[in-house]
């Protein structure tokens, strides 16, 4: 995908996020979580990464059940990880029905401490 393509896909993608992905937003935007700057559906390396925040090089993706063991999320989560980034993935019923258990583990990444791979 052209520069210019993906930059359009990831504005698409930013007017129609999922219930989850706004959610998760709303506890993002604006440096609301500790001053930590996220940007939403940005552009990194082939990808578009759900929310990034590029300062800690950390990548946060939010997963409905097509992503259920595809072998693409795997590829990707490697392509980034080459990119530098830590990748973390959650499922959209973990955001919806656990957010503050979700932002822990963001915040926990950030700060540099262990965390498990995914909340259930």
């Amino acid at each position: 995908m052209r520069p210019r393509q993906k930059r359009d896909f990831a504005r698409r993608l930013r007017r129609t996020m999922t219930d989850a992905e706004q959610r998760l937003w709303y506890h993002l935007r604006n440096r609301a979580l500790l001053g930590f700057k996220f940007r939403r559906q940005a552009p990194i390396g082939r990808y578009v990464a759900d929310f990034a925040c590029i300062e800690r090089c950390l990548i946060v993706e939010i997963d409905g059940g097509q992503h259920n063991g595809r072998l693409a999320d795997a590829a990707r989560t490697r392509a980034l990880q080459a990119e530098g980034y830590r990748v973390l993935r959650f499922w959209n019923n973990d955001v919806l029905l656990q957010t503050h258990a979700v932002l822990e583990q963001i915040l926990a990444t950030l700060h540099g401490r262990p965390r498990d791979d995914r909340l259930s």
